[in-house]
């Protein structure tokens, strides 16, 4: 009889070595047993998953990648990146208009305040910077004084033409009081100074009578600027401090040059003094090292 799970066997039939063949067990293979899974190339001692450069000893699992990143090899957890840092990020964020979301890095801080300004600085207090006003502060006397050269020359050379010496000569001294005047207003703005330091920020202004207006640091509650049109597009703006509601010499200033950064400056000054001294003792320690190199 044949097999009760198959056909009677037949030794003539065509199919019986297929069917014979096809229901044969698969031998399990050993790692020692053929090239395949043994000593082959593809996963024991080639190059593709040991020594090659992208799986053994190469940049970018177990040596130095190209970004100067190392990777940490692990037998039990495998290949782990380095953690990157909130600093480190912070320069890569940007917002949706692409300009960057990490924080405002102000410019570096004057070394020694110029000899106007160091008169009116105790020894204990640490110099910030000093600024002059915006180039714009002078648009009016110079404006009159262009408009002046202008309408005076013409008129002094109609009024030569006229044989009137006396009126010429009048307007010729005019000229020169016009011109004398701007010159006033140019050496003001030049002696015009705000000033920050660690304690306080003042402004001194006036050639023949000097005026020092000043307010101390821990007494500002509030603080803005503000721009216009053109002074966004000229650089410059004008700040207003509040000192507890209270009326003060030194509350409202024009005119002045890169208020962003002068800004930014103020306000490190009067919530983090302690990491403006730290980044600059830091600084001073790095020109001391390039010194030394």
């Amino acid at each position: 009889m044949g097999s009760p799970s198959g056909p009677p066997f037949d030794p003539d039939d065509p199919d019986r070595e297929r069917r014979e063949r096809d229901t044969e067990p698969i031998p399990r293979f050993r790692p020692d047993d053929g090239p395949g899974y043994g000593s082959g190339p593809g996963l024991s001692d080639g190059p593709s998953l040991s020594d090659d450069i992208g799986y053994g000893d190469g940049p970018g699992y177990a040596g130095e990648g190209r970004s100067g990143r190392t990777w940490a090899r692990d037998p039990e957890a495998g290949y782990q990146q380095t953690t990157i840092s909130e600093e480190e990020l912070a320069g890569l964020r940007v917002d949706a208009s692409g300009m960057p979301m990490g924080p405002r890095r102000v410019l570096p801080l004057e070394d020694e305040p110029s000899s106007l300004v160091a008169r009116y600085l105790f020894p204990t207090e640490r110099y910030r910077g000093e600024w002059k006003r915006h180039w714009i502060h002078l648009s009016t006397p110079i404006v009159v004084g262009v408009a002046a050269t202008f309408i005076l020359g013409y008129l002094s050379g109609f009024l030569a033409g006229q044989d009137v010496g006396a009126l010429t000569t009048v307007a010729v001294l005019l000229w020169f009081a016009v011109m004398g005047w701007v010159a006033w207003r140019v050496a003001d703005w030049w002696y015009d100074r705000f000033i920050l330091t660690n304690k306080r920020v003042m402004v001194v202004n006036g050639i023949i009578t000097r005026r020092v207006a000043m307010m101390p640091l821990v007494r500002v509650t509030d603080m803005k600027y503000e721009q216009t049109p053109t002074g966004r597009a000229l650089n410059y703006g004008t700040f207003v401090l509040e000192s507890a509601g209270q009326e003060q010499a030194l509350r409202e200033i024009k005119n002045l040059p890169n208020p962003n950064e002068l800004y930014l400056r103020v306000v490190e000054e009067m919530y983090e003094p302690q990491a403006v001294e730290a980044r600059l003792g830091k600084e001073a320690d790095e020109a001391k090292a390039d010194d030394g190199a």
